[in-house]
């Protein structure tokens, strides 16, 4: 891994936070991003696909960051930024159609070596019923040494993580925002803890703040991350089955809970299992399609 190029490819995130498919025309000109702060403004529009404007823009954002003391603001926060290039960077990423260009975390990056890892998603809204399965779905889990991975949104995703911390398991959560504005606040406490002793990942350089169009991006490095996804309560129509939809891109394995027909949240995952997700109604059932899967 070339330290220069990380260099200037975290500058250029910092200003431009977009995945590596947005970069590649820019990276198959200038590989090693050494003649970026030669370029005019004319050949960024053209590489980038973006409005002249913001060419001009941009050229002198990046000039600017590179004068930014990256690495060490990084450290002080207890950040990594892990590259497409970096050891660590998860391989099934890079077979997501837009991979992120870089990862932020912070934690325990042993997590991303371990290969056992699966989704808990569903809706914010989420109920008791949610918690019910996750009772039934996540010890056996966490017994075999899963990893589960969840978006650290309100209602099903933070009662994943919680179950997984409850049960002395570990657990990932993927973030829309960058690390200096945690979102939402509901749960600034549980994002203190997988910060700490679990993992807690971003595509987003820390002074991002939340905004609605980061949600539906970040599902996919949920989905690309894990080898299934469960899920327990959605609507037909919400964010859950867009990181579904993901997930089918990619050959992920599909579970979902059933539920009540008189339940919306369980429309979805209906729906799910009748276009061929597993239905699931405790972790062992889970294991069962993984296990001659290597550790």
């Amino acid at each position: 891994m070339n330290k220069e190029f990380t260099e200037r490819l975290l500058a250029l995130h910092y200003v431009y936070p977009k995945s590596l498919q947005k970069l590649l025309p820019l990276l198959a000109d200038d590989p090693d991003l050494t003649k970026l702060e030669r370029k005019s403004p004319n050949e960024l529009m053209w590489l980038l696909n973006i409005k002249l404007e913001q060419a001009v823009q941009l050229k002198a954002s990046y000039r600017q960051s590179l004068t930014f003391p990256l690495a060490e603001t990084y450290a002080k926060y207890k950040i990594l930024p892990i590259s497409y290039q970096h050891p660590l960077y998860p391989k099934s990423l890079l077979e997501l159609f837009d991979p992120p260009a870089v990862l932020y975390a912070k934690g325990d990056l042993t997590l991303l070596a371990n290969s056992r890892k699966i989704a808990i998603i569903g809706s914010r809204k989420a109920t008791s019923y949610s918690q019910k399965a996750l009772q039934k779905i996540v010890p056996p889990l966490v017994e075999k040494d899963y990893v589960i991975v969840s978006g650290l949104a309100k209602g099903a995703d933070a009662m994943a993580h919680q179950k997984a911390i409850d049960l002395g398991g570990r657990t990932i959560a993927v973030t829309g925002s960058g690390f200096l504005h945690p979102y939402p606040k509901e749960n600034a406490n549980l994002n203190h803890i997988i910060e700490e002793r679990h993992l807690v990942l971003t595509e987003y350089p820390p002074y991002i703040k939340p905004e609605k169009w980061n949600f539906p991006m970040r599902n996919r490095i949920i989905s690309g991350l894990s080898k299934g996804i469960i899920v327990t309560e959605a609507q037909v129509k919400s964010g859950t089955l867009s990181t579904i939809e993901h997930a089918l891109d990619h050959g992920k394995d599909i579970f979902a809970v059933p539920g009540s027909i008189d339940s919306l949240l369980s429309e979805g995952p209906n729906k799910l299992i009748l276009e061929g997700a597993k239905p699931v109604w405790n972790g062992w059932q889970v294991l069962e399609e993984y296990q001659h899967m290597p550790v």
